[in-house]
């Protein structure tokens, strides 16, 4: 029979165990410390085999390190580099044409995808959209005919928030052949197979027009009418099938839908700006910022430059304003007696859109200062007008600046900057001809971003913004899908989803 171990041989062969394992660890930990130190003090450092894929090195070098083949990797657009992941080993890759950052276009950075966004149109009543044209149906459609006559919108600042004209013209359009439109989006008569829902309801155009209470009313019709629209959409399928989620609301104007807006808030909002919103309300991450429809004459056949461009800098406009508005008085005191500024007040009556056309085509800066909400048309009008925007507004959200960058085209001034004595006019001064001329020369090619028309062009605003929809149809599609996962075996009896509870913190 063996002889059992005794308790001192036993409790030094737990000591050589427990050393074993301490010296082990210890030499472990002192290896990856050499690593660590050795990877911070430069990237060229890091053993790059060590990664699963050699073509991953680019994204921790940047560009930097000789370790890798530069042909590995596509040419860097601004600071990005992005690396080319490709399994199929063995396969020759093709080589990359090299571009330049001069070299890049305002366009180049335009979604190319040939994915079109698939939109399904509710065939609301024609007294929420054209209907508040003085259009009148004619038989069983609500819709007019575009092939006959092409209903007209009314003019003056009326166009400025117009998208929703411009956009159900543009779906109309896409089921008509021979009507010669790009085609970013196409209008789905099935609703499953849409990738979103849109609410063709002219909201801009109901608060201009019937926003007033009549005295034989108890409501504006402008009121009615967003109830009608929040009882209608709510009780549709698609809207329960999402919870709206996957739904257009158009409210450009910063008044319109001021009645809805709190029970429709899962869609998606085409707005203005984020001003009047509350952030659960309207969000850059949920919603679309749209340009305003400029309303001066555009600068067709440009031949201007910098010296017969006699003023410096341009504003007309309402100069006392309330809330954010407050810089315009500033400013009108500290620039009013500045030779080649002009600073007026201005509106559009007595010829002053004619006025304004000519000087801002006369001007090489125009100012861009919020009013009573962060946005303003004047911005899209210097856009067109070939005039260096001058941007005073912290709180602005501009349209696609995913995929444009302002800064090429326009001049970015804080609030707090602006209203110091002779910063302002100082900065524009320094401003060389050299510059103002790249600039004046990148409007140029940029102006057809902001442009609505029908029938739309490629790359033009309608264009534009469908893109801009696309882009968020995936998250669209994830949060759809989230709101869903229950829907199948976790609704109530009668099969009615819940009714979505409006943010607590809506003031």
């Amino acid at each position: 029979m063996a002889e059992k171990p005794s308790s001192s041989s036993l409790g030094m062969i737990s000591r050589k165990s427990i050393f074993c394992l301490f010296s082990f660890v210890s030499a472990l930990l002192t290896l990856s410390w050499f690593f660590v130190l050795r990877s911070t003090v430069s990237a060229g450092f890091i053993d790059l085999s060590l990664l699963p894929h050699p073509k991953l090195n680019s994204v921790i070098n940047n560009g930097n390190s000789a370790s890798w083949n530069r042909n590995d990797v596509e040419p860097s657009i601004g600071n990005r580099v992005r690396a080319i992941l490709v399994d199929n080993e063995g396969e020759e890759e093709k080589p990359q044409d090299k571009v330049g950052l001069g070299d890049v276009k305002c366009n180049s950075f335009v979604n190319k995808s040939n994915q079109v966004l698939k939109v399904f149109m509710y065939d609301l009543p024609s007294e929420f959209h054209f209907g508040l044209l003085d259009w009148k149906p004619q038989g069983a459609s609500v819709w007019p005919d575009l092939r006959a006559k092409v209903p007209a919108y009314p003019g003056g600042l009326n166009l400025q928030h117009s998208i929703e004209y411009w956009l159900t013209m543009d779906l109309l359009a896409s089921e008509i052949p021979g009507i010669p439109r790009a085609g970013s989006a196409v209008r789905v008569q099935n609703s499953s197979e849409a990738d979103v829902m849109f609410v063709p309801f002219f909201s801009s155009l109901s608060y201009n027009r019937y926003s007033k209470v009549n005295p034989h009313q108890k409501k504006s019709k402008n009121k009615s009418l967003q109830e009608k629209l929040v009882k209608f959409v709510t009780s549709q399928k698609e809207w329960k099938r999402s919870g709206g989620r996957d739904h257009i609301i158009l409210a450009h104007h910063p008044n319109s839908m001021l009645n809805a807006r709190m029970k429709l808030w899962t869609a998606m909002f085409i707005l203005a700006d984020f001003g009047r919103y509350s952030p659960k309300i309207a969000n850059v991450g949920k919603d679309v910022i749209a340009p305003y429809k400029h309303v001066i004459k555009s600068y067709d056949n440009d031949s201007s430059n910098f010296d017969s461009r006699p003023t410096l800098l341009y504003f007309q406009g309402a100069i006392y304003r309330k809330d954010g508005g407050f810089a315009r008085q500033e400013l009108f005191y500290l620039l009013k007696d500045e030779k080649d500024v002009h600073f007026q007040f201005g509106s559009v009556q007595k010829d002053g859109m004619n006025k304004a056309s000519r000087g801002m085509h006369s001007s090489k800066f125009c100012l861009n200062i919020a009013g009573d909400t962060p946005s303003s048309n004047r911005l899209f009008d210097a856009i067109a007008s070939h005039c260096v925007p001058v941007i005073i507004s912290d709180d602005i959200e501009l349209p696609f600046e995913d995929v444009l960058d302002y800064s090429e085209f326009c001049i970015f001034v804080r609030t707090s900057d602006a209203v110091r004595e002779k910063f302002l006019i100082n900065l524009v001064r320094s401003i060389k001809k050299d510059d103002w001329t790249r600039m004046w020369q990148k409007l140029k090619e940029v102006e057809n971003f902001f442009e609505f028309q029908y029938p739309s062009k490629e790359g033009d605003a309608v264009q534009m913004i469908w893109q801009a929809v696309a882009r968020k149809a995936p998250a669209i599609r994830l949060k759809v899908n989230k709101f869903r996962r229950f829907s199948r075996f976790g609704t109530p009896k009668d099969g009615v989803l819940r009714k979505i509870p409006s943010p607590s913190n809506f003031w």
